[in-house]
């Protein structure tokens, strides 16, 4: 410093103290100054006062020598002290240089300038909240100061700025969110923990309304959350949940279509504290808000639904997840399948904000409004409008839904529950909005026929539902259920096509009604039909799934569906299948379900007696399939009575090729005659003279066997039928002899016949074909 320099109004002996390197005399030089302003102030001379100021800033605070830069920081708050409650007028110049000294190399320095700051703020008080952001700047950098008593200081000078917010109703809070905004997203501790303990006292003070700027400073809050330390972790625990308590106090006043993309995102980290946490708010949003949230429901469903699959170590999250999901499928209403008139709600959607900067922060995520698995979200601003005013509805968009449902169901690494969610969802949906579904049910369709194959049984049960539901809502009845929604959900329809001969035969057997396969079941869609086509090539392709779970699938259906309209399609589609061994398998697999479940009973009790039209077509139809199977065939005819025809089908076995399975099928057939499905047959051995078919067939089938327990178990059967001269009474040797039951005459059974050695030979044909080319096994019994 040039020692020569006019320093005035500052005397040679205060300039000379406060370059000196000892503090006792700077601050000997700073009584010195704050003496010579007071008596400037009591002259009212702002000219000297200004001079001073300056002097001390330019060169002192400002110098290139540590010790002026001493000299010139204590200078500067003497000014203060002497300025007292006329400090305000000149907060700007003695705080600028103080705040440029924060950024010393020296420690010491730093220090000294967050004392000499600290006394400026003590006496202006509530005069420092205009230049509140350049101070709390100055201060989150001090907070992560690595020097000890530089940030010991800060802390001092923390708490009285705090302390002067907190008394103070002119705080700028507008002018300061975007400077926390910018600050919370920090990484370093310290700092962070400035920012959280910040934001407390803000909420806490009442003519602050922190929860209005929320959606600025949610997603750096969940950051913090998720910092390693615990102390900090904790404070911004405590922060949140106040905001949480405030919300649910205060839902009139919150921007919730704002924070929901913040939540998603969240919602999908790895840390547990941060997860739970975002999903317990959530859950308070969906609760609070709930139709404003529908937009955003891809992208709720793309964090919850894979937390549905947690295990016990994650049960919390799992269980909130689990009322989320819950809370947002109640909001769908029939209202929703309306496209011209959407429900209203009484949260207003407004225009998405531009100057939104989440996705700036975040980049892209899953979900979003309208969105889908990896769609990138946008923003939007929804906030509850008073009773009486103006009310925007919100209209329920299903294409980003059912793509997230899809894109779960479709990833066989997902858990068990999630996959039920979805199926929860798909069913939902189909029962809330069917017009709207069916749009989508073209690309659903192939990924539910696939989850047949799911190894929960649970998981079966649920998609069992939704297709049955697709095959007999009403909103299915067309054969085009209409566009598609977007170019994404477009996929090929050649396996939703009814074959024409498989769609002109159904249609033309008697008793049907077009693709309805019955009249007793108008409820039938298109859907059903291609529905039956598909399950049988996914059996036909998938044998093993026929072998473990075929029975499974088909009974439960026979208790969602109408049973008659599912044996009548299968009978139908299988009666022109090419390949014969799945055929005879799968005639095998539906008879076996007709005669031994209990969903079937009502089907039994149908076609035992063909008393009408309906039980004669259904007979005609089914036999004509399950002369692909030959026990089969006479098994049906035991279950209809039609006991000559039985008689007339086991005379026919002679022409036949035994093998091993089919001795093994009649084994069966001869164990299913002793079950209770068949105790009116056995009853009617009793009456010889009315049935001597059903025994004939019964010898029959016992001439057919080798000795074998089976043969043992009909002979001594056959052994209990009584003789028909011990069994007559005197009234019935006097009465008029009875014909045996004849069978229905509105049934050409002769033609029936035929069919049947038809079929026969055509299985013949082809076991000699693979015979020749050396790829079957002949299993035929030498007898």
């Amino acid at each position: 410093m040039n020692p020569e320099k006019d320093f005035a109004p500052l005397t040679p002996n205060i300039v000379r103290a406060l370059n000196d390197k000892l503090y006792e005399k700077r601050k000997v030089a700073a009584l010195e100054i704050e003496k010579l302003v007071r008596e400037f102030v009591a002259q009212n001379n702002t000219v000297q006062i200004k001079h001073v100021i300056q002097t001390l800033s330019q060169e002192f605070a400002l110098s290139q020598h540590p010790h002026s830069r001493k000299g010139g920081l204590i200078g500067l708050a003497a000014c203060s002290i002497a300025l007292g409650k006329d400090s305000g007028l000149y907060l700007k110049e003695l705080i600028e240089p103080v705040l440029t000294c924060f950024n010393d190399a020296d420690s010491r320095l730093r220090y000294y300038a967050c004392e000499a700051l600290y006394n400026i703020v003590k006496v202006a008080r509530g005069a420092v909240l205009p230049h509140f952001n350049v101070l709390f700047d100055g201060l989150s950098k001090l907070a992560a100061d690595p020097d000890p008593n530089v940030k010991s200081g800060s802390e001092l000078l923390d708490r009285l700025l705090k302390d002067i917010v907190t008394e103070s109703n002119k705080f700028d809070l507008v002018g300061f969110i975007p400077l926390l905004r910018e600050r919370i997203y920090s990484n370093n501790q310290y700092a962070r923990q400035f920012i959280i303990s910040w934001i407390l006292v803000l909420e806490s003070v009442p003519d602050i309304n922190l929860l209005d700027y929320l959606p600025e400073i949610l997603d750096g809050l969940f950051q913090i959350l998720g910092d390693n330390g615990k102390e900090i972790r904790k404070m911004c625990e405590v922060v949140l949940g106040e905001f949480l308590k405030e919300i649910k106090k205060n839902p009139s006043s919150v921007k919730f279509a704002e924070m929901a993309n913040i939540l998603v995102i969240h919602c999908q980290t790895t840390d547990d504290l941060i997860q739970l946490t975002a999903m317990c708010w959530m859950r308070e949003f969906v609760q609070l808000a709930g139709r404003v949230m529908l937009p955003y429901s891809s992208g709720i469903l793309t964090a919850v639904l894979p937390c549905l699959a947690y295990d016990d170590r994650k049960k919390s999250i799992k269980e909130v997840a689990n009322v989320c999901n819950q809370s947002l499928m109640k909001l769908v209403t029939p209202e929703d399948d309306e496209p011209d008139e959407p429900k209203p709600v009484v949260l207003r959607q407004a225009e998405p904000n531009p100057d939104d900067t989440m996705a700036k922060q975040k980049g892209t995520v899953s979900g979003g409004p309208d969105g889908s698995c990896d769609s990138s979200f946008s923003s939007g601003v929804g906030v509850f409008t008073p009773a009486g005013t103006e009310r925007a509805p919100v209209t329920l968009h299903l294409d980003g839904i059912v793509q997230v449902l899809n894109c779960h169901l479709s990833d066989m690494a997902i858990g068990m529950m999630t996959r039920i969610a979805v199926l929860k969802w798909l069913y939902h949906l189909y029962i809330k909005t069917p017009r709207k579904m069916f749009r989508h049910t073209d690309s659903l369709f192939p990924i539910l026929l696939q989850t047949l194959s799911d190894e929960s049984d649970e998981v079966i049960l649920k998609d069992l539902e939704v297709l049955a539901e697709i095959a007999s809502s009403p909103a299915g009845q067309t054969d085009d259920p209409g566009p598609l929604d977007g170019p994404d959900l477009q996929v090929s329809h050649s396996e939703l096509q009814v074959p024409p001969a498989g769609r002109a035969g159904l249609m033309n057997t008697p008793g049907t009604k077009g693709l309805e396969c019955s009249p007793s079941t108008p409820t039938m869609n298109s859907y059903f039909y291609k529905f039956m086509i598909n399950l049988l090539k996914r059996f036909s392709s998938e044998r093993k799934l026929l072998e473990v779970r075929g029975a499974f699938i088909i009974r439960q259906l026979c208790l969602l569906l109408n049973a008659e309209n599912i044996f009548h399609s299968m009978a139908d589609i299988l009666l022109r299948e090419e390949d014969l061994k799945f055929a005879s398998t799968m005639v095998h697999t539906l008879n076996t379900i007709l005669l031994t479940s209990t969903e079937l009973f009502q089907l039994r009790n149908q076609l035992k007696d063909l008393k009408t039209l309906e039980s004669q077509n259904l007979f005609c139809c089914l036999y004509r399939s399950w002369c692909h199977n030959p026990v089969t065939t006479v098994s049906l005819c035991f279950l209809t009575q039609n006991y000559r025809h039985a008689y007339d089908l086991i005379q026919k076995f002679g022409d036949l090729e035994v093998t091993v399975d089919f001795l093994t099928e009649v084994d069966k057939l001869v164990q299913l005659i002793e079950c209770p499905i068949f105790t009116y047959l056995r009853l009617q051995l009793l009456d010889v003279k009315n049935n001597p078919y059903l025994i004939k067939a019964l010898y029959g089938l016992l001439m057919l066997l080798p000795q074998s327990s089976a043969f043992q178990l009909l002979s001594h059967r056959l052994q209990c039928v009584p003789n028909p001269e011990l069994l007559q009474t005197e009234d019935s040797l006097k009465a008029a002899p009875k014909s045996q039951k004849a069978d229905s005459p509105s049934i050409d059974y002769a033609e029936l016949l035929q069919h049947f050695e038809k079929v026969q030979k055509k299985h013949l044909e082809v076991r000699h074909q693979r015979s020749g080319r050396g790829d079957h096994l002949d299993r035929r019994v030498v007898l």
